[in-house]
């Protein structure tokens, strides 16, 4: 077991169950793509701070 790529791995997960808690990103409200992953870009930059 590698414990640097175990916590990286963990990040991601984090991370992943934060953006869920997002309810236009988990609910997928934007059909397009680019506003889509434009959604997920934006709360990945603010999720930090909260």
């Amino acid at each position: 077991m590698d414990k640097r790529l175990y916590k990286r791995r963990n990040r991601i997960e984090i991370m992943f169950a934060r953006l869920k808690d997002w309810r236009r990103v988990a609910t997928r409200y934007d059909r397009c793509s680019k506003i889509l992953l434009s959604a997920i870009a934006l709360a990945a930059r603010v999720i930090p701070w909260l």
